[in-house]
């Protein structure tokens, strides 16, 4: 007599509405064991008083709660998903686990061990697309290869978004099917897993129409609230990115195209995995950066006497969010004013933004070193001076985050520009010259 139990794991998926894997689960007609699990690889890595993990906690205890609503529960683990995804399939009796895929070097590894685990147990892991518009080879160029320049894949990605009916997974369709639960399972404290309650600043899961309409005219002014800030709900899906798509793509190309260019870092990650790490372009990998610690440590703490830099560091700091004209910015000093290794600006933002996101923080950061897919080239370099003119000229963002801006107490700049600007030009060239 077959399994009639499926296992649905939620991962970067944190909702059950338009949930494109819990849909299909759902709908095969079993019933569905939800469950999610704190993995430890990941956060053995992470600062116990990290505000993602309260956030993560929060909107476990929300979907905890709609599932025990409709009579059955989230079961939350907490380990090593390898071995505990197997064990709980078994458990049940599951002859299928669902999930969301992740297109990520460790999540692609991780997912491998365990479709090999499940597969000897005689058990299905079926992945579904969920928290992009587009994956892997859907969005490609005419000989089948990745596109590593954002203009001509957004140009395709419009036109095959065009040919789509607007999909949405209506899971409450099929919600009796979730395997009842009358015993609630408590959730885990934080403490039990190592972690302090970590005070957050989350932004709504929702925007005004009006923001998105004036986005374009906004979103370079960090004065100004211009931004979506839905990085971190994007992130851990706590809302969809379909649903956030087709409310927006009639009023504002700009705003689209910064969520075409997430699905354009997903793709590139997924198919250029070393990137991860190492430079997309390798060649990039033969500068010769500058081991100068002080000089990162005043740029962590916003003491480089930039003022444009110096705010948004401090946001960054104080809120674990920054602006996104500004996270340009103090990218493009790291690497090119203080001629600092990118891969340390792209640690210290995983350790402290919120909306903290692998493949698009790795693409940020190597458009801004020179070194990336489709980059800034190695020659172009912010001038902050000029930036904080054109997007805060009456220094109201500066004067926000640094209370003693204008008195003696503020610095002098740690490094001259023109000074600066030459060594970096002489420094990539060299190294380019190597190849």
């Amino acid at each position: 007599m077959g399994s009639e139990k499926s296992l649905f794991w939620h991962r970067r998926d944190l909702r059950i509405e338009d949930n494109c894997g819990l849909y299909k689960a759902l709908k095969n007609g079993k019933q569905v064991v939800p469950v999610f699990i704190f993995d430890e690889n990941i956060l053995s890595k992470l600062d116990k008083h990290d505000a993602r993990i309260s956030f993560i906690y929060e909107e476990i205890q929300r979907v905890k709660n709609q599932y025990q609503n409709y009579g059955s529960d989230l079961l939350v683990y907490f380990g090593n998903p390898v071995t505990l995804i197997p064990e709980i399939a078994k458990g049940f009796d599951c002859n299928a686990v669902y999930s969301n895929r992740d297109y990520e070097p460790y999540a692609l590894e991780r997912d491998k061990k365990i479709f090999e685990i499940l597969k000897q147990q005689g058990i299905n892991f079926i992945g579904s697309k969920d928290h992009v518009i587009f994956e892997k080879n859907e969005v490609v160029k005419n000989d089948g290869t990745p596109y590593l320049v954002f203009t001509p894949y957004s140009k395709k990605w419009k036109s095959l978004f065009e040919s789509l009916n607007k999909v949405e997974y209506k899971t409450e369709e099929f919600i009796e099917n979730l395997l009842p639960q009358d015993k609630k399972q408590d959730l885990l404290s934080l403490q039990e897993m190592g972690f302090e309650y970590g005070k957050n600043n989350i932004p709504k899961t929702s925007v005004s129409k009006n923001l998105i309409r004036s986005y374009h005219d906004n979103r370079n002014f960090p004065s100004i609230d211009g931004t979506s800030r839905l990085g971190i709900h994007l992130r851990f899906g706590t809302i969809s990115i379909r649903a956030l798509v087709n409310s927006s793509i009639s009023l504002s190309e700009t705003f689209i195209n910064e969520l075409i260019w997430r699905d354009f870092y997903q793709m590139i990650i997924f198919h250029f995995p070393h990137s991860a790490e190492n430079s997309f372009r390798k060649e990039y990998d033969l500068i010769e950066w500058e081991k100068n610690m002080d000089h990162f440590q005043l740029w962590c703490s916003g003491k480089t006497g930039y003022p444009i830099v110096d705010a948004g560091m401090r946001e960054l700091n104080q809120t674990g969010y920054m602006h996104n004209r500004v996270r340009m910015i103090v990218a493009s000093f790291l690497t090119k004013h203080l001629l600092i290794d990118w891969r340390l600006g792209e640690a210290y933002f995983a350790s402290k933004l919120l909306d903290y996101e692998l493949a698009s923080n790795i693409g940020g950061w190597q458009w801004a070193a020179g070194s990336g897919c489709d980059a800034a080239p190695y020659f172009r370099i912010f001038n902050p001076t000029t930036q904080q003119q054109k997007f805060d000229s009456g220094f109201k963002y500066i004067k926000k985050w640094i209370p003693e801006f204008d008195s003696k107490s503020y610095p002098e700049p740690i490094i001259e520009h023109k000074f600066a600007r030459e060594r970096a030009l002489n420094r990539f060239k060299i190294g380019l010259k190597k190849i």
